[in-house]
């Protein structure tokens, strides 16, 4: 759907930016603005200015700056298409319809009462009230309890919780409905239930929740008749089904989803609730159902709890199983707990998590499926976690959950418990601990397979990657050794050149055979081309020149060239002595023609080094020429596709592709090997 840029400034002209930034920072008034201090880097001396009249924001210490659709980006995080649809709906501006998206939110309301409900009053019938006088927000709507309360015990005589006279054979006012608006509505209909079911409100404050939390959260109660939703909305029934709370038996009857259970609503990441969770009462199975899949709930892209955590503006994030867990740890001001909808949390939910902050914490259950989800966790989010994003894991002691351990040690123990959660390598390391029996040959033998499976699933140019492997292997080495529970890392916006700049320094006698070369006999690239001699003999073509290390950079082309020419003069030595390790890099950087070249390395040299000597003062040549093979790899690659893509002749690009296929192939099989080998060798 292709929004006009006519609509996007009306949106952006029409919506109120300053109440939309008030609810996140304090705005007073100061001339034709408003002033504040800036929700992006949290200052003390108030810089950030808001025009209402020209609706953008600009910071003077920060430099952020935008309007009201950048600041749902950039600030709230929502995507464009969910910032553009937010303002439609506070504007009531109306956006093209999407012809390509089947999902829609309208639906048509029966004329007349459907024959098939029976509205005789019974005790689960509700009252006749004019929800629809209202101007219900999708997106913040909060019934009040003065309204609840103002209920009398007379209103339970009548069947319907409609605004339409039930009486009425004619049409509704309107001959279409809005799925959010019916949610919403639906909502309030659990909550009154709740109110006047003693057994279901003494379930939520047996667990501890408060009358406020259960008001913040929309807690409700489903009650017991099979068809109370139809008896209560007559003229939606289209909606209800939509919405998969309404299903039809095999007799063709039609029967409410949610029955005799405690209702928990589930809100997107604007605040609009799109479904359902119903808990039962009683050792009714499944004890959580959750509402269908609809054109408003996409169970893969929902989070329970987020819409609560950012509006507390929660800075860390904990992933939590429960609904309960979540409610329990917001109760107690521990804000950013989310749970995914029933299912394994995915790739897009930690992604979208790790841009409110670069740690998530994953808190799973101590049973076996709880690890196993824990696991699976970490595999799922591998591809994504880059040098700057890190994962945490807690497992609360004594086989608690959130929701038990805070009532069993309190929030301070709580918060305790979360901030000395593990880092992926100390979990990665007592996983694989549990897992196999790293006291025999065939024990380490199937750890390092599985460990290798794991950080095979990292970004291409992950250093942490190598990190971890080291690090685990260290340990298994010496098992008595303990480790500090963060993850070591260098500096993590280092790129691949630098990274290879930075080993060839702690280690130069790599270059004494040239790596390039080694790798090209190795993998066969070097005979790549064989396939299409004739061909490029036909077509009057020469074999296409193999990468140089000019190609992959231009610093580390110059590094090399300088090392080898103190390889060939004999003042570099092979010695493991870390001041002979530094002294020797430090000359090697005074060799360099290039000043800007010396800088850039010398800075980086000494967190690097740093590292190393701190963490893994054991490492050695082989496990520094591990990692820079790997590296070596990874920027080949690149520079192989790159040929390939500004290839245009199709014989050539061919022959750029095998080798690609050639190299990829050996450094799958050949890292592997090499970690092995180094794994066996250490004592």
């Amino acid at each position: 759907m292709r929004i006009p840029d006519t609509i996007l400034e009306r949106l952006n002209s029409q919506a109120d930016l300053v109440a939309m930034i008030k609810k996140h920072t304090t705005l007073k008034p100061a001339g034709r603005e408003f002033k504040g201090c800036c929700p992006f880097h949290g200052e003390k001396t108030p810089s950030f200015y808001v025009n209402p009249q020209t609706n953008l924001y600009y910071c003077f210490g920060c430099g952020v700056k935008g309007n009201p659709i950048s600041f749902l980006r950039d600030f709230e995080r929502l995507t464009f298409k969910e910032a553009v649809e937010l303002l439609a709906d506070q504007t009531g501006i109306d956006l093209p319809k999407d012809d390509h998206t089947p999902q829609q939110i309208q639906y048509k309301k029966t004329a007349n009462k459907p024959n098939n409900i029976n509205t005789t009053p019974n005790p689960s019938s509700v009252p006749d009230v004019d929800f629809g006088a209202k101007n219900l927000s999708h997106t913040n709507h909060q019934p009040t309890n003065t309204h609840l309360e103002n209920l009398g015990q007379n209103d339970l005589s009548q069947p319907h919780w409609h605004h339409f006279d039930p009486n009425n054979t004619s049409a509704p006012t309107s001959e279409e409905g809005n799925l959010y608006a019916l949610l919403d509505q639906i909502c309030q209909f659990y909550q009154h239930q709740l109110a006047n079911n003693s057994t279901a409100r003494q379930y939520f404050l047996s667990r501890g929740l408060t009358e406020q939390t259960i008001h913040e959260f929309g807690l409700g109660y489903a009650p017991t008749g099979w068809q109370h939703l139809e008896q209560a909305f007559p003229y939606d029934i289209e909606g209800l089904r939509i919405l998969g709370l309404v299903r039809t038996s095999q007799k063709g009857r039609d029967f409410d989803l949610l029955r005799d259970r405690v209702i928990f609503p589930i809100k997107d990441r604007q605040g609009r609730i799109v479904g359902f969770a119903g808990r039962s009462l009683g050792d009714e199975m499944p004890k959580y159902i959750n509402s269908s899949e609809s054109p408003v709930f996409a169970k893969q892209h929902i989070l329970y709890g987020l819409y609560e955590a950012r509006r507390a503006k929660a800075t860390d994030f904990l992933v939590v199983e429960g609904y309960m867990d979540v409610i329990a740890l917001h109760q107690a001001g521990i804000y950013g707990a989310v749970a995914p909808m029933g299912t394994a949390i995915n790739e897009n939910q930690i992604a979208h998590l790790l841009k409110y902050n670069d740690t998530l914490t994953l808190c799973f259950d101590g049973d076996e499926a709880g690890q196993r989800a824990s696991w699976r966790a970490l595999e799922v989010s591998a591809p994504i976690l880059t040098d700057d994003k890190q994962l945490k894991f807690l497992t609360l002691s004594g086989g608690h959950d959130p929701d038990t351990y805070i009532k069993a040690f309190g929030t301070e123990a709580t918060r305790t418990a979360i901030t000395q959660a593990k880092s992926t390598s100390d979990y990665v390391y007592d996983t694989l601990k549990s897992r196999h029996d790293t006291a025999t040959p065939e024990g380490k033998a199937q750890a390092m397979s599985e460990l290798k499976s794991l950080t095979g699933k990292f970004p291409k140019g992950s250093s942490f990657k190598w990190w971890l492997n080291s690090d685990i292997y260290a340990r298994f080495k010496d098992k008595k050794s303990k480790r500090t529970s963060d993850t070591i890392i260098y500096d993590s916006q280092l790129d691949r050149h630098t990274q290879l700049c930075l080993c060839l320094l702690y280690t130069p006698n790599i270059l004494n055979q040239d790596p390039l070369v080694q790798l090209f006999q190795s993998s066969s690239i070097h005979h790549a081309h064989i396939p299409y001699e004739q061909r490029l003999h036909n077509y009057g073509l020469d074999v296409p020149p193999l990468p140089t290390w000019q190609m992959l950079h231009d610093d580390l082309a110059k590094l090399v060239s300088v090392i080898q020419q103190l390889l060939q003069t004999g003042y570099i030595q092979t010695n493991n002595n870390p001041t002979h390790i530094d002294g020797q890099a430090h000359l090697i950087m005074a060799s360099l023609p290039n000043p800007t070249l010396q800088h850039k390395l010398t800075s980086a040299w000494r967190e690097f080094f740093h590292q190393l000597q701190h963490h893994h003062p054991t490492a050695n040549h082989e496990e520094i020429s591990l990692f820079f093979n790997e590296l070596l790899c990874q920027a080949l690659q690149d520079a192989l596709k790159k040929q390939h893509e500004e290839s245009k002749n199709l014989i050539l690009s061919e022959i750029h592709k095998r080798r690609m296929q050639l190299l990829t192939k050996w450094d799958n099989e050949h890292t592997k090997t090499q970690l092995a080998s180094l794994f066996e060798k250490r004592p």
